[in-house]
């Protein structure tokens, strides 16, 4: 199977035999974080033009047309028109908290990339604890969200945010039950742990009835967590013009919108993870031919293929239901997806007990 490896210890290697372990660290540190905010750029555009052409797919018509070949640079223009766009302060705003905000959103989406493992032996913090670190940082995004909401001195601004915070406080619990059924499977939290037990099938597959509800209950609850249709009350536009970030323009609000997408991609990495076998190709019992093929595609174009598997199903939602009312959002979590959650954590850990799991 491919691996990545070499190319971090070559790195690796280089910068301690050129300079002190000290400065190797920093000059280390550095280099994952310029990696980080290229592929911030990279997915920025290329979630932005896929969103757009999904939407024009599935409503039968074409899209972005213009700009490039077929549109495909259209995300790259409206890129530049936020970078030159004058930044407006409204009067009356907290100026601190208001521009703190956009920031606190991509700090966040910063961090949770640090446990994530794009391929095989290639992940830049390879924690013990990392299902837990992702879902306790992940928490810290409703702070950002409430700060823009009240320091825009804003009413649509405050009720949107007020709103996000309720829905996003709300969902954790499913997707935090959901993904304890997988760690109850795999007895661990390191992310690296349960990639490799799904080396003889993905855990959607031999975790049986409770994995596949745990799935469904997953890709609902970061659907609504995101903010994303058909749970987008914060940002409902007949009702609240563009929600918590009304008063943000040029790059304050490129960085939310920026921190929306990405936070999409990271809860599909996470889900394609936990649940699709993460960087692990795709094996079939005893198959040894079919198995051989499989690993000879590299383990990064399995995991980002899971990923946008995944981000299409949630673009896709967007564009099939309407939007729900708040009543109905509330209802929905607290009287059907929390419960069953909790029932199919119980029988998850029954089976687990039982080894009743393939």
């Amino acid at each position: 199977m491919w691996s990545l490896s070499s190319i971090s210890n070559a790195i690796h290697t280089w910068l301690n035999e050129t300079f002190n372990p000290t400065w190797a660290m920093i000059f280390e540190m550095v280099i994952v974080g310029v990696c980080v905010i290229g592929l911030f750029a990279v997915l920025g555009l290329v979630l932005v033009i896929m969103e757009r052409k999904v939407a024009a797919w599935i409503q039968i018509r074409l899209g972005p047309n213009r700009v490039g070949p077929k549109g495909m640079f259209q995300s790259m223009a409206d890129t530049v028109k936020l970078l030159v766009k004058e930044g407006m302060t409204p009067n009356g705003v907290d100026k601190f908290l208001f521009n703190l905000a956009p920031l606190i959103a991509m700090i966040v989406a910063m961090l949770l990339m640090a446990p994530i493992a794009f391929a095989k032996d290639f992940v830049m913090w390879d924690l013990n604890i990392g299902v837990l670190y992702v879902t306790a940082v992940s928490s810290i995004t409703v702070i950002g969200i409430l700060m823009a909401g009240w320091a825009s001195n804003n009413k649509y601004s405050l009720m949107g945010a007020m709103r996000s915070g309720a829905q996003i406080v709300s969902y954790e619990l499913s997707a935090g039950l959901s993904i304890l059924t997988i760690i109850v499977f795999t007895g661990s939290l390191n992310i690296s742990d349960i990639v490799l037990s799904q080396a003889n099938g993905w855990w959607i597959f031999k975790g049986h009835f409770p994995a596949i509800v745990s799935f469904v209950i997953f890709i609902i609850a970061v659907t609504a967590e995101t903010n994303r249709a058909p749970f987008d009350l914060a940002e409902a536009e007949s009702e609240l013009t563009a929600g918590f970030h009304t008063e943000y323009s040029g790059m304050k609000f490129a960085l939310f919108f920026l921190a929306e997408y990405i936070n999409v991609f990271i809860v599909c990495a996470i889900g394609a993870t936990l649940f699709l076998g993460g960087w692990m190709p795709f094996h079939i019992g005893n198959w040894e031919a079919f198995n051989h093929i499989m690993d000879y595609i590299p383990s990064g174009l399995w995991f980002f293929g899971k990923t946008f598997f995944l981000i299409f199903l949630i673009m896709w939602f967007r564009w099939t239901f309407p939007r729900l009312r708040i009543d109905q959002l509330l209802n929905l979590e607290w009287k059907y997806l929390l419960p069953i959650s909790m029932f199919n954590l119980l029988l998850a850990t029954a089976l687990a007990i039982l080894g009743w799991h393939f």
